[in-house]
């Protein structure tokens, strides 16, 4: 049977399968294709860009309430383990709960507009809808904690988040970014955000790794 690619749902393919991609990269990448040739010379499109630009490293999204990681991790001296309490112990890093969040704003700065606004989602039990900034492709399996225990710096993959107040992607979160940390096991550095070397016996290249 001949498979139809004319009929396939572009934009829902990609953004399933390119969750990384903003709606306007998805937008430029498939109408020159679609305009072209349809389905088949979109993929080509799609192919060549991600080949060209290496990953899709976006501008820092607009958050719901302003959170200043410059003020948090870098004046405050505040880990990222203490608001993140997933990251050494399980896959995701985790986003603090907005009773997290209470724990020191019940007391501190309670006259800022910010925390207000925190307040009164704690008061009537209401979520934050964080706009996501890193994410990785959900074919993709990626254990913070296994990474924390090889002792790399959360810079490395995040950039100098203590010193944004916005957050923003920074580094290119491909395979080949992935891929480059766990071939460099020469006990040189593995990135300029990262002093320490990958252990050889510990970085697997196993593609079952990360695609289960």
């Amino acid at each position: 049977m001949k498979f139809d690619f004319d009929k396939i749902d572009i934009i829902a393919a990609l953004t399933a399968f390119l969750p990384r991609l903003s709606l306007r990269q998805i937008i430029m990448l498939t109408v020159p294709g679609v305009l072209l040739g349809g389905g088949a010379v979109t993929g080509v499109v799609v192919l060549v860009f991600l080949a060209a630009t290496g990953g899709t490293a976006r501008a820092a999204p607009e958050q719901p309430i302003p959170f200043s990681h410059a003020v948090h991790a870098n004046e405050l001296g505040i880990e990222c383990e203490f608001c993140h309490r997933g990251v050494d112990e399980q896959a995701a890093a985790t986003i603090p709960s907005v009773e997290q969040c209470m724990f020191c704003h019940s007391v501190v700065a309670t006259d800022r507009e910010p925390i207000q606004q925190l307040r009164q989602a704690f008061e009537t039990g209401t979520g934050i809808d964080w706009v996501r900034v890193h994410r990785l492709p959900d074919h993709v399996r990626f254990v913070h904690s296994a990474h924390i225990d090889a002792g790399i710096e959360c810079s490395t993959c995040h950039g100098d988040v203590a010193g944004m107040s916005t957050v923003k992607q920074v580094v290119n979160l491909n395979m080949g970014t992935c891929m480059g940390c766990h071939r460099n096991t020469n006990d040189a550095s593995i990135g300029e955000n990262n002093p320490h070397p990958i252990d050889p016996d510990f970085a697997s290249l196993d593609c079952a790794i990360c695609h289960k």
